[in-house]
């Protein structure tokens, strides 16, 4: 087997799992997980209407490039939500099947093992990130996001030689855990790093779509190429999924959009790699980027819990008010995530993901996702609310 599979950690949910065992909750309340970040609202119902209609084209091979009405519609989609100009369907937008899979694959097959070959990876982070890294044959380079710094990257803080053997820097805006959204200039500053330093930018924009002020969505990667007029997006590329914007995350369908130099070779890697979306997915995927009505009411009813979890929550637990995704990022009282976690399960049968678990130490030691929970506010809103009630209840009792 590929000796790299042994610097893989546990999977932040295997390790709760652990913490867990056990561990027998009260049997008299109902469990509710915070844990996983799964869409709980019902999904877009058009888009299923289309899946069961194209169903028959399960007889046909897909190819991997995805078809020209598909790769027509996200370039379209994103053209409106990003104010861009001329990305082209036909070189600049590849269908993928989720933003694991196509992170995952991508760093497989950007990462150069001849060289030095660093991928910057915000810290806490999703786990593919680091995973994908690891069984490149490359190094994970730790950013830390703290308090101090809005809970995003601080680029300024590393120096130019370890840029130089940096290849891939991913970004999540916004952010899992932190809810952090990254700004313009900021995208602006990260650019013209990589043209300095001749690296790639990933950018997951997963959550793009559920931010809290309608009236300032979160800015991407390429509209901020687009602001500098670079519009062959040149070093950059964005990832983004229905599985949170319409709440099909069993679809397994997103796009890779961006630098048509770095999607061909892509593409070509995913030819090989057999990963093509299937017609009547692609058919329900046309469906979901072509409306925008039940995003917005997705938003709004995710506005609705996070008010009213921040009532029941603000006076015992120190929080910062995300801008976007569906995630609290609590520091916890007392410190301790973990015992926290295993308590809480115990006494409330209220499941949280502990903050160190997402995150590792940085330069200095500190793993900076310790002393936080990720809360996961995907649940229907009577189940979410009766979960802060009880987390709320469990600090009290402590004290």
């Amino acid at each position: 087997m590929n000796p790299d599979l042994d610097a893989l950690q546990p999977y932040p949910f295997e390790k709760l799992a652990a913490l867990r065992a056990g561990v027998t909750p009260p049997a008299d309340l109902a469990p509710i997980p915070l844990t996983i970040g799964e869409p709980q609202h019902a999904p877009y119902a058009a888009a299923l209407e289309s899946l069961t209609e194209h169903r028959d084209e399960m007889a046909r091979y897909p190819a991997t490039a995805g078809t020209d009405a598909l790769r027509g519609a996200i370039a379209a989609w994103a053209t409106r939500r990003f104010g861009l100009t001329g990305l082209d369907s036909d070189t600049q937008v590849l269908p993928v099947n989720g933003t694991r899979e196509a992170i995952f694959a991508f760093v497989q097959a950007a990462l150069d093992r001849s060289r030095p070959a660093r991928v910057a990876v915000p810290n806490p982070f999703y786990q593919i990130y680091e995973g994908a890294t690891l069984l490149a044959g490359g190094t994970p380079l730790y950013l830390d996001c703290t308090a101090e710094s809005g809970f995003r990257p601080d680029f300024d803080a590393v120096p130019a030689e370890t840029w130089r053997e940096v290849q891939i820097v991913f970004l999540c805006s916004p952010g899992n855990p932190t809810g952090a959204v990254t700004p313009l200039e900021e995208f602006k500053k990260l650019i013209a790093l990589a043209d300095e330093h001749d690296f790639i930018i990933a950018s997951d924009e997963c959550y793009s779509e559920l931010y809290l002020d309608e009236a300032t969505p979160p800015p991407g990667l390429l509209e901020a190429c687009a602001a500098l007029g670079r519009h062959d997006y040149r070093r950059c590329l964005v990832f983004h999924s229905l599985s949170k914007r319409s709440n099909l995350p069993g679809l397994r369908s997103g796009f890779v959009a961006g630098d048509a130099g770095l999607i061909a070779p892509f593409k070509r890697y995913r030819t090989y790699h057999g990963c093509a979306m299937s017609l009547p997915l692609q058919h329900a995927s046309i469906t979901a980027w072509n409306d925008e009505a039940h995003v917005r009411a997705n938003r709004d009813a995710y506005r609705e819990k996070f008010a009213a979890v921040t009532e029941i929550l603000a006076p015992v637990m120190d929080f910062p008010t995300p801008q976007a995704s569906f995630y609290l990022w609590p520091a916890v009282p007392g410190g301790d995530d973990e015992a926290f976690t295993r308590e809480l399960f115990a006494e409330e049968h209220v499941s949280v993901l502990p903050g160190s678990y997402m995150g590792r130490p940085g330069a200095d030691g500190v793993n900076p996702g310790s002393g936080r929970l990720r809360l996961a506010l995907v649940a229907e809103v009577e189940a979410t609310l009766e979960a802060a009630r009880r987390l709320r209840r469990f600090i009290e009792r402590r004290g």
